[in-house]
């Protein structure tokens, strides 16, 4: 009896949505890094591509990292916001400092997770 002929298997739809959807990913938190030299505008495009996105991702481990992405974006922006408008009153300038952090620790602990191919 001949043996079986080996034959590669075949790219899982799945497996290649996931690969895309990790680019995805990568190229979000490269946005938001990008958004301190780029006034925040590719921050916005970061976030309405992970809107966009967000049905594709649905049900894969790349999903939170969409997630964090927004939360980062919307909650970088509310504090921005208010440190902007109580600069004047001199704690502005400490918010905006704290909030330039939080928002570097988190695209980083997300990109780190994301190389890793965990979840955040």
């Amino acid at each position: 009896m001949a043996e079986p002929e080996f034959r590669p298997a075949s790219p899982d739809p799945i497996d290649r949505r996931s690969d895309s959807a990790r680019n995805l990913a990568v190229v979000v938190y490269i946005l938001q890094a990008l958004s301190f030299f780029l006034g925040g505008i590719s921050g916005l495009v970061g976030v309405i591509i992970n809107y966009v996105k967000m049905d594709d991702v649905q049900g894969t481990w790349i999903e939170p990292h969409f997630r964090w992405q927004i939360r980062t974006f919307w909650i970088g922006l509310l504090w921005t916001v208010i440190g902007v408008v109580t600069t004047m009153l001199i704690i502005g300038w400490f918010i905006l400092l704290g909030v330039a952090i939080w928002i570097i620790f988190r695209i980083v602990k997300g990109a780190l997770a994301l190389n890793d191919d965990k979840t955040i």
